[in-house]
């Protein structure tokens, strides 16, 4: 009897297997691959914990060993590095200086044009107001008239240049 019980329970646990291999057979691939996920998913219990733990060092015995040749090199790389340091720093100062004098020399130009410019215009200011015409018309407004003969006297120099001296006498002018 117990043979005939085990017998029954293996063609149950068969027609299972059948049945679940057709049901899997159904499914389509995307299905069963949820379903493997979510089974994976089950079965997770969550990260892994982390343990950290202290360890306790006494370096303050260690004697650090004098090694000549690491010195050594360790000052020739200082060296070639401060060397290296000063060239870079001389180059990007005279490149820094050169800009400098190139804006100066446009802003003298641009002095050199503003100064022109105003001179060109107190040239044309001062033809302007010399001009024997603009005089006239000034002096007629104010009520001035032609000079009389008699009344401008010039100045008589030598010709050739010689330095005169001063002398105290005034013209006599004419009552008429």
């Amino acid at each position: 009897m117990a043979t005939m019980v085990m017998g029954q329970e293996m063609e149950q646990m068969q027609g299972r297997r059948q049945s679940a291999s057709a049901v899997r057979r159904a499914l389509s691939v995307a299905e069963r691959n949820r379903e493997l996920f979510e089974q994976q998913q089950a079965r997770r219990r969550g990260p892994t914990p982390e343990m950290f733990f202290t360890k306790h060092l006494d370096n303050s015995r260690l004697v650090k060993a004098d090694d000549p040749d690491r010195r050594a090199e360790m000052k020739r790389f200082t060296l070639v590095m401060s060397l290296f340091f000063a060239l870079t720093m001389v180059y990007v100062w005279q490149h820094f200086s050169a800009i400098e004098v190139g804006y100066n020399v446009e802003a003298q130009k641009q002095q050199v044009e503003q100064m022109r410019e105003d001179n060109r215009q107190l040239r044309l200011q001062q033809a302007e107001l010399s001009d024997p015409g603009r005089i006239d018309a000034l002096a007629r407004q104010l009520g001035m008239q032609q000079p009389m003969p008699g009344q401008v006297v010039r100045q008589e120099g030598p010709l050739d240049g010689q330095p005169v001296l001063a002398q105290a006498h005034v013209p006599v002018m004419s009552a008429n």
